[in-house]
């Protein structure tokens, strides 16, 4: 009896360290801030040998839902290229369990991304006030959800972020509430064959949620940006293609690389279990690429202004139900614009629109 004690004692004692190490390992961060009276965390990385005392590019990297900031810098490679080329990189650590950004959920209506858009806009502040950031130069980019919320970040913070980057991009922020007037140049990744969040739109199997068509919505921002319509080709690999929308309005070109076969997982980057992401990619490198592409897109000059006035002409939340998902089912909500017409099933939450014929 005593030894069967002694072996649960000691089992339950190995679960409970396993445990520990993961929530530790998940939660670790090297610095923290107060964003709306809530102690918020990031990992930073500084490179040893820059210049503190010339304007630095500021990059910031978004983890996908159930994901870390320490995972996302190792996955990324984001650490290897400031080192290489000079700048300062950012990885903010999300809320709840499992961390994820909170983006428009129409379940739950409370969770409206207010909270974390303040975060990151505090983020930058923080950060100004540390470092000497060019204003000029503050990217932002994403995994997953991380993608999505870059996407809102963007829309948001549109006079302080100069560009933006999604790599297999949760994109369920409405279009518009996008409503700054100012193009915001984007580079996307995505694979054909992602089993979180599908490129041809529509739930998953892991999520019943109606995510856009990547082409469409990709497009969607081109023609917001005010690019050409016909985009050109601008790599074409074994398995990859890149295009680009170009003559945008202030030069806020959209980029577009598609990943055949390619998995939820970043381009280039550490893989993930193939069992869980899917494939891998290595013919391209989406965090070189996307520098390249950061680099050519600074914010210009007549849009640098107050943080603000940014967030208070864009954005007005609340935590009520959004009038437009109503039980008589008149409306749909502006997330809907996404998907209408692609013929992709809504989750059978979703309220459909009512037959106008008759």
């Amino acid at each position: 009896m005593k030894i069967f004690l002694t072996i649960c004692v000691i089992l339950f004692s190995a679960g409970a360290l396993a445990a520990g190490s993961y929530l530790l390992m998940i939660h670790r961060s090297n610095g923290n801030l107060f964003s709306g009276g809530v102690k918020r965390h990031y990992i930073l990385h500084v490179p040893a040998n820059l210049d503190l005392s010339k304007p630095n590019a500021l990059v910031i990297s978004l983890h996908g839902f159930g994901d870390w900031p320490a995972h996302q810098m190792y996955m990324s490679g984001w650490n290897d290229l400031a080192d290489e080329e000079g700048f300062i990189v950012v990885y903010p650590m999300g809320t709840k369990v499992p961390l994820r950004w909170q983006l428009y959920d129409y379940q739950q209506p409370a969770n409206n991304p207010s909270a974390d858009l303040r975060f990151i806009a505090d983020l930058i502040d923080h950060f100004s006030q540390r470092f000497h950031i060019d204003p000029a130069r503050i990217y932002i980019n994403g995994l997953s959800n991380g993608g999505g919320m870059a996407q809102a970040v963007g829309c948001a913070l549109s006079e302080r972020i100069a560009a933006v980057g999604g790599v297999a991009g949760a994109y369920l922020y409405p279009f518009s509430k996008c409503t700054s007037g100012r193009a915001m140049p984007t580079i996307f990744f995505h694979g054909t064959a992602d089993p979180v969040v599908p490129y041809e739109g529509g739930p998953s199997e892991r999520f019943d949620i109606p995510f856009p068509p990547i082409p469409d919505l990709v497009q969607r921002v081109a023609t917001m940006n005010g690019c050409a319509e016909q985009a050109q080709i601008v790599y074409k690999g074994a398995t990859v293609q890149g295009i680009r929308y170009g003559n945008c309005t202030n030069n806020a070109d959209v980029i577009f690389y598609t990943i055949r076969d390619g998995g939820h997982s970043w381009p280039g980057g550490r893989a993930m279990p193939h069992w869980v992401v899917g494939e891998t990619n290595q013919e391209i490198n989406a965090t070189r690429l996307m520098w390249g592409f950061f680099q050519s897109h600074p914010l210009p000059d007549d849009k640098e202004s107050s943080l603000t006035s940014s967030l208070n002409r864009q954005f007005s939340y609340n935590t009520r139900k959004p009038h437009s998902i109503r039980k008589n089912n008149e409306q749909r909500t502006d997330l809907a614009d996404l998907w209408a017409g692609s013929n992709h099933r809504l989750p059978h939450w979703y309220p459909q629109r009512k037959s106008t014929s008759g």
